[in-house]
């Protein structure tokens, strides 16, 4: 499969170790990846995006450097799981020596890409469909933290951000292995904060519920009806909740790793929505 990676921007391009913080986000090329990265690098930080496209990926680059004159952008593109269902360590240690060649030090990961799973059913899809679930939202997310922790480590800082979900703690339909990986997500997340902390690296989530994503948009598995979008404040997530939830976590908490933020409007506090017969 060919690899690509395309950059913008000056500074570590041209050796010099960027002066700006740096954000890595995994599926940042659309929705709330994007969103996030949009987000960040409004606050003036350098970005690094990650798509299965190179297409997108580049897209996705040229549009942040319009918009966002001056902030160094790098974009690449990969898979993290492969066809054989393994992790694709190699591409993963590829990309973060890469930027050590460019002498981009990463201060924050944003674990956003994910298989969704969407009608997975437990009499019908092979096991393989699991453990891909699994593999791409639990293992991948392990394996780039490693990489990125061997930096943080060095520089005595760094902060690791999980796009969980709040499907971690209230199951639906036919998506096993997606709750399975969210809630497997968390018990990650509070054992790397733990054995991280010493080290001044801080790791949390973010815990979104029904956001206005494409598949939101299009109303695909029916999800505009989904109970979840009438939580206590009304309505869907905007992209831009999620990233200022992740924003949070990155720039203003210093002292507080292990967390869970739910961004759902308060949909998991409630023991049924109640929904206008007229709507």
């Amino acid at each position: 499969m060919k690899k690509a990676v395309f950059r913008t921007g000056s500074g570590a391009e041209n050796g010099r170790e960027s002066t700006m913080s740096t954000v890595f986000i995994t599926g940042a090329v659309t929705n709330t990846g994007f969103g996030v990265a949009r987000k960040f690098a409004s606050e003036g930080w350098d970005v690094v995006i990650t798509s299965r496209s190179r297409e997108k990926v580049e897209k996705a680059a040229i549009d942040l450097r319009a918009e966002y004159p001056g902030i160094n952008v790098s974009g690449y593109q990969f898979d993290l799981v492969l066809e054989d269902n393994t992790v694709n360590e190699s591409r993963i240690a590829e990309i973060f020596a890469d930027l050590d060649r460019r002498n981009v030090f990463v201060d924050c990961v944003v674990l956003n890409a994910a298989n969704l799973g969407i009608r997975q059913q437990i009499f019908k899809n092979p096991l393989s469909d699991f453990i891909n679930v699994i593999n791409t939202n639990v293992v991948a997310d392990y394996a780039i933290i490693q990489e990125a922790a061997k930096r943080m480590v060095e520089k005595k800082r760094g902060s690791v951000v999980f796009i969980n979900s709040n499907t971690a703690y209230r199951a639906i339909p036919d998506r096993i292995a997606y709750s399975t990986s969210k809630s497997a997500q968390l018990g990650m997340m509070r054992a790397l904060a733990l054995d991280l902390g010493k080290y001044n690296i801080r790791v949390n989530a973010v815990l979104p519920g029904m956001i206005k994503t494409d598949r939101w948009q299009n109303n695909y598995n029916d999800c505009r009806h989904a109970l979840s979008c009438y939580p206590p404040l009304g309505d869907a997530a905007d992209f831009s909740d999620i990233a200022e939830g992740v924003w949070y976590f990155a720039a203003h908490a210093p002292f507080t790793t292990g967390a869970e933020l739910a961004i759902d409007g308060g949909n998991m506090i409630q023991l049924y929505p109640i929904v206008d017969k007229e709507t």
